[in-house]
This record gives C-alpha cells, sequence and structure tokens, in this order.
C-alpha cells in the first residue's frame, strides 16, 4: 500500500450527501467509535489497527482534497475543516493513551490487517480502487503457543505426590490417531480483514433474534439422568448437540438455569475424560457437588494451594484461577481431553496473566486431542464492549485473534458475501452463533422451570480463619461429648452399662439442650453455637459478595441478604470497589431512607444490588424488580428463608426466582442448611398437603448442636 497520498482524484460520483468527499463521513464516524473505547480505557489489538487507518486516510484525504481542481475554494476549506475536526478527536485520544502517538507516523499503516480495513472503509464509500489494491496478500496466521509454562511461571510450578503416581502408572498417553487436513485450503475470504466485521455483527445485532444456535429436539426417553434426577427440556436439547457431535459452545444461559449440571453431562455423553474445570473459587465445591449429583459414577477432585491432598486418578479436576499458574506444568500433561471455564468472562483482559494461563492450557489440548469438549460458561460473555468476545472464541478455538480459524472461516465462506455486503453482517453473526453459541433466558424455558428454586452453593473455608473455625467446632463437639460420657457413666454405676457401640439419642438431646440454653445465656461470650455461626457468616461474607456481583453483571438486579450487620458492611464495601451501585435496608433507617431505598432499587436502573437484613428486609418488603437472591447467610428458622425469598417471589413477578444459599462446606452451615429444609418440609406437609417425610421438632439450633455431638461422639 502506498504511504503518500496520490493527487489523482479516484471517486465515483454518487448520490450520497457528501458527494465530494464520501469517505469524511465514515472517518468521522470510526473516530468517535475510537474515542468512546478509548474512554473507558479499551482499546484492543483491532481498535489500534482502526485508530492506524483512520490517520493515514485523513493525510490522504487531505492531499486529495488540496489537489482536486474541480472544487471550488469554499467546498474545500469546509473539507478541510471538517478532517481537521477528525485529527483533532485522533490527538486528543492520543495524548489519552501516549502508546497511540507512534501509530501516528506515516508508515503505519501498511500490515495487511491494515491495508483490508483501509481498502474495505473506501470501497464502503464508492471509491474506485487499483486492481493492485483490491487484492491483499494473506496474513501469516500467528505462532500457536507451543508452551504452557512461560520461564516466568516455571518456578512456580508444583507436581502433587499422586499425580506423579498416576504418571507412573500410565506414563503413555493414547495417541490421537484421527487424521487432520493436510493443509488449508485458500478461501475466497481470505483477503479480507474480518474481526472487525464480526465484532460488528454482533455490536448491531444484525438480523435479530436471541443468539442460540439451532438445537436437536428433545429425546423420546431420557437416557442420561442419573436415578432420582431429571434434566429439564433446555437442558436435554444442548446435551443432545454434544451426543451430535458438537464440542466447542459458549453456553451463555441466565444464572440459574442450570449451566453445571449441562456442562457435567456434556463431558459424560462426550467421554470427555480427564476434564479440566476452572471457576472462582466461590463455587469450587459447587462443582465437586455436581459432579457426584449427575455423574455418580465419575470422579472429582478439588485442587487447594499446592494440590497435595488431590486424587490425581479423578476424572475431573476442579481449579480455582488464581491457583491455576502454579499447575499448568503438570495439568498439561495428564492429557486432558476437554476443558470448561466457569464465569468465562474472567478471561478477558489478554493481558492479564490468568487469561494467558487459560489460553495457553486450551491451546495445548486442541493440539493434542483432535476434538476436545470444550465449553465457556457465563451469563454474561459481554461487560465493555463486543471485543471481550475475543478471549473467549479464542479459547474455544474459533479465531486466533488476527482472522477466524478454518472452521468458522468455511462457514463465512459459505454466506457467498463479503464485509462490503450489507447483508453479510446478519450472515456472519448467524454463522459465529452455529459455531456454538446458546443463550436462554429464565423467561425463555419459563415452563421448564419452577416458579421458586433454592440453589445451595458450598463454598470452601481453606484460609486460616476458615481452619479456626473448624477447630472450635471440633472443641465444641468434644466438649459436649465429655458432658455425655460423664453421665453415661453415671447411669452405668446407677443401673448398669448400655448395650455397647450405640449412641443414647435422649441423653445427646439432654447434652446439647443444656448447652443450648448456657450459649443463650452467654450471648456472644466464648464458643458456643452462635458465635461460631457469626463468624462463619463473617468468613463467607467476602466469597457471597463476590457471587452476587458475578450474578449482577448478568441478571441486573440482585437482593444479597445477611443477618450480621458487619456482613453487609464487608459486602457493600465490595460492591462499591467492583463499581456496583448498591443499595442498603436495615433495621436502624427511618421508614423514609428505606421507602427512598426500595423504590431506588426496583425503578433506577443504576442500582444493581439491594442489601438487605435478614430480620429487617425480610417482611413488608417489594423488591420484584429482582428475581435472584443471595442468602449469605442462614437463619435459624425456615420462614425466615421463606419470608426473605418472597421479598422477590410475589405477585407481580413474571420470572422465575432462585435464590442462591451460600453455605460453608465441612462446618455446620451445612446442618443447618439441611435442617432448614427439613422444616420447610414440614410445613409442606401440614399446611399444603405435601407429600413429604416429615422432619425432626427441635429446633435448627438444637439440631445443629445435637448433629455436632454426634460427629464428635462417632469420630471418638
Amino acid at each position: 500500500m502506498p504511504t503518500t497520498a496520490t493527487a489523482a482524484p479516484r471517486r465515483k460520483k454518487t448520490s450520497r450527501r457528501d458527494d465530494e468527499a464520501p469517505l469524511i463521513p465514515i472517518l468521522a464516524r470510526k473516530v468517535r467509535e475510537i474515542e468512546a473505547k478509548a474512554q473507558r480505557g479499551k482499546l484492543g489489538p483491532t481498535n489500534r489497527v482502526k485508530f492506524q487507518v483512520i490517520a493515514f486516510l485523513v493525510r490522504e484525504e487531505r492531499a486529495r482534497v488540496k489537489a482536486d481542481q474541480e472544487l471550488s475554494d469554499t467546498a474545500r476549506a469546509e473539507l478541510l475543516k471538517r478532517l481537521d475536526g477528525v485529527a483533532t478527536i485522533l490527538a486528543k485520544t492520543a495524548a489519552r493513551d501516549t502508546s497511540l502517538i507512534q501509530l501516528l507516523e506515516a508508515d503505519q499503516a501498511t500490515s495487511p490487517v491494515a491495508k483490508r480495513m483501509r481498502r474495505d472503509w473506501l470501497l464502503e464509500s464508492g471509491a474506485e480502487l487499483a486492481p493492485e489494491e483490491l487484492v491483499i496478500t494473506d496474513v501469516v496466521a500467528p505462532v500457536r503457543q507451543t508452551t504452557v509454562v512461560s520461564a516466568a511461571l516455571a518456578e512456580k510450578q508444583v507436581t502433587p505426590p499422586s499425580v506423579e503416581s498416576r504418571q507412573l502408572a500410565n506414563p503413555f498417553l493414547a495417541p490421537d490417531l484421527t487424521p487432520r487436513p493436510a493443509s488449508t485450503p485458500r478461501r475466497r475470504l481470505d483477503g479480507w480483514e474480518l474481526m472487525g466485521p464480526l465484532y460488528k455483527a454482533f455490536e448491531s445485532g444484525a438480523g435479530g433474534g436471541a443468539a442460540t444456535m439451532e438445537l436437536p429436539p428433545v429425546p423420546e426417553y431420557d437416557h442420561i439422568s442419573p436415578k432420582g434426577r431429571e434434566v429439564m427440556v433446555h437442558q436435554s436439547r444442548f446435551i443432545e448437540s454434544v451426543r451430535a457431535g458438537h464440542r466447542s459452545f459458549l453456553l451463555a444461559d441466565e444464572p440459574g438455569l442450570g449451566k453445571t449440571a449441562q456442562s457435567v453431562l456434556a463431558a459424560s455423553v462426550a467421554e470427555a475424560y480427564p476434564l479440566l474445570v476452572v471457576v472462582p473459587n466461590v463455587v469450587k465445591m459447587n462443582w465437586a457437588r455436581e459432579v457426584e449429583l449427575w455423574t455418580p459414577q465419575r470422579r472429582a477432585t478439588v485442587i487447594q494451594g499446592d494440590g497435595a491432598d488431590i486424587d490425581a486418578f479423578a476424572d475431573v479436576f476442579i481449579v480455582n484461577y488464581e491457583i491455576l499458574d502454579r499447575h499448568l506444568s503438570w495439568l498439561s500433561s495428564i492429557g486432558l481431553k476437554g476443558m470448561v471455564v466457569d464465569e468465562a468472562h474472567f478471561i478477558k483482559n489478554l493481558s492479564s496473566q490468568r487469561s494467558q494461563n487459560v489460553l495457553a492450557l486450551a491451546s495445548r489440548i486442541r493440539d493434542r486431542e483432535r476434538n476436545p469438549l470444550m465449553l465457556a460458561l457465563t451469563g454474561t460473555p459481554l461487560i465493555n464492549d463486543v471485543e471481550d468476545f475475543d478471549a473467549i472464541w479464542r479459547f474455544l478455538g474459533w479465531t486466533n485473534g488476527e482472522k477466524p480459524e478454518p472452521a468458522l472461516m468455511e462457514k463465512l465462506d459459505a454466506t457467498g458475501l463479503t464485509p462490503a455486503d450489507k447483508s453479510f453482517y446478519a450472515e456472519a453473526r448467524e454463522a459465529v452463533i452455529s459455531m456454538g453459541i446458546v443463550r436462554r433466558k429464565k423467561k425463555d424455558v419459563a415452563a421448564d422451570l419452577p416458579d421458586k428454586l433454592i440453589a445451595d452453593l458450598p463454598v470452601q473455608l481453606d484460609d486460616e480463619f476458615g481452619r479456626g473455625i473448624r477447630e472450635a467446632e471440633r472443641e465444641l463437639g468434644q466438649r459436649m461429648a465429655a458432658k455425655y460420657r460423664r453421665i453415661v457413666e453415671a447411669r452405668a454405676a446407677a443401673h448398669g452399662p448400655s448395650e455397647a457401640g450405640e449412641i443414647d439419642e435422649d441423653i445427646v438431646r439432654l447434652v446439647a439442650h443444656n448447652e443450648l440454653e448456657e450459649s443463650k445465656a452467654a450471648g456472644t461470650g466464648g464458643d458456643n453455637v452462635f458465635t461460631m455461626v457469626r463468624r462463619i457468616g463473617q468468613a463467607k461474607a467476602q466469597l457471597a459478595a463476590d457471587y452476587a456481583a458475578q450474578l449482577q453483571r448478568s441478571v441486573e438486579k440482585v437482593v444479597f441478604f445477611a443477618k450480621h450487620i458487619d456482613v453487609m458492611d464487608q459486602a457493600e464495601a465490595h460492591f462499591a470497589a467492583s463499581g456496583i451501585k448498591a443499595v442498603s435496608i436495615r433495621g436502624d433507617q427511618t421508614t423514609p431512607a428505606r421507602q427512598a431505598a426500595i423504590d431506588a432499587f426496583n425503578s433506577d436502573p443504576d442500582v444493581g444490588i439491594a442489601v438487605c437484613s435478614l430480620t429487617a428486609a425480610g417482611v413488608g418488603v417489594n423488591l420484584q424488580a429482582a428475581s435472584n437472591v443471595v442468602l449469605a447467610e442462614l437463619s435459624w428458622t425456615a420462614a425466615e428463608q421463606t419470608q426473605a425469598i418472597d421479598r422477590v417471589h410475589r405477585i407481580g413477578q413474571d420470572e422465575p426466582v432462585t435464590a442462591w444459599r451460600i453455605i460453608a462446606a465441612h462446618t455446620i452451615d451445612t446442618k443447618i442448611a439441611e435442617l432448614i429444609d427439613q422444616k420447610q418440609g414440614l410445613a409442606g406437609r401440614a399446611l399444603d398437603g405435601e407429600n413429604i417425610e416429615p422432619g425432626s421438632v427441635e429446633s435448627v439450633q438444637l439440631g445443629a448442636l445435637m448433629h455436632l455431638l454426634r460427629e464428635a461422639l462417632q469420630g471418638a
């Protein structure tokens, strides 16, 4: 491409409003797009190329205008003024991001991508180009990263002992003998810059309609659900697409539609084991539980820290983003046949180490496996702008950042269109969707959902705080066990020994009841059931707030319930740091302040989260602008939990409601959740005539203490 402007006029006359310079409106529109993205601090590779091409074409157009003898002086002055306006915006943008200054040099817009962009804009303006400007040499595909572990991460690598055992037991991975294409044939669109048009196709919503690929019909029989469980219709259709051979998906269903279960079952249908699942820390335990529920014949292992306790012979390896960097080496060597990235918008920043780790592992899997199962799960694939698709598409192997990969290129080529055709954008959007985008909303599958769903989200408290809580529980259990034994010994002395090995439930209830009464009298003093539950709430606060923030980005409105003020304070601080506007509903508010907060949540689209007290906001409050509730702390009564959820699940709510209970795994929190559910079952049986087994008559506090005592006695 020439680096200096040509003086000869080369535009054909058109009927457009800007007949004398039809390119200028195009440049003005493009530079405003660049300016808007720069103001948000988002200038990715495509936008930087746009900046280059705009600068080049401004210089070229200025030279053309000056040399055009057919223009009057007035017309020439007006056109030069408009070009100066475009140049001014370029200069302001470069001042905001000084790395752009070097792109203003005259020879910068000479890359093949820049040449294609220049050509496409000129064609859009109606320019007549020479044959040599129409045909541009193909872009050389970027070299695929061959090493998963960079030099900077080499020293951080760990190899858990059980992984060494696995490698010794099976030192040779089964070869993939599936034939691969010898070379990629040239296609009609090879000469076009396509990433920008693909982003534009989604940015404009070209063609309309939901971004969901065509899915197979529901099978006549459910062949995949384990005993006692049943997949829903929308889940079944997704699984059938996997059974039909599709292997890469952006599963963008709204929260509450069972993306985790669909992924677990997809891995089972595809036999994609070993499977790696990369997730936020808050959902690691939930993934392990879902694997056990939906594929009980498969084993899952959760990687914590350096992975000393993992089961290296498991089928599913679950790791959080924060510690993935130290496990790259051994994970890349065990022959993974599939990879799931949960909350995939976490990898949108390609310069972050987190994204690079994920993409490097994904590249290794695709190199070794002909058709691996690759799943990107997120209800919010786009956070800032449409280029957030970039990292997800790279992970799935649809693009390499510079151009579409062969499978997508084939679909685009089959349209018979080019970006110069207006109808190309709708067809291009459908082509990308058909690669594996699946997006369903709750309202779309409402008939398939219960009107109210309580979903438990277990979290692992693996820090010092969590270990302290578990140690306090053990000490409380041992303290009650000592009382139990003294009573048993005294009874044996008076009446003879009881049958060995049996736990006397009457004595268990007596000891737990005495402990409960002492705890009520002590209040917040010492370690008792009330102080432990409060400590658990404090330990869960950050994880619960983080999950609520992720959820809000997908569903816009979330109600966050907590029992204690300090948990609410931590959550509000986290939301503020995350840039999420929240309101608070507490017991110490005046009536006008409370109503103002409720009105703001229900009517102000900028307010994303309502942080509510379980006791103060559990009754008499209407928050039906949301259909998702996060219960950061558990209540002592089923009624209190129900009242909280019913702030959202009420007359006027036109979407199914999902309540997400954050539960601390391996603590008393788990038992409390179970006891609350039993109480709800009792109410359903007594009041609604439901066929539910009756639960115990003890209070939740008493039941929790009896549980701790039994565990201590059984572990003795």
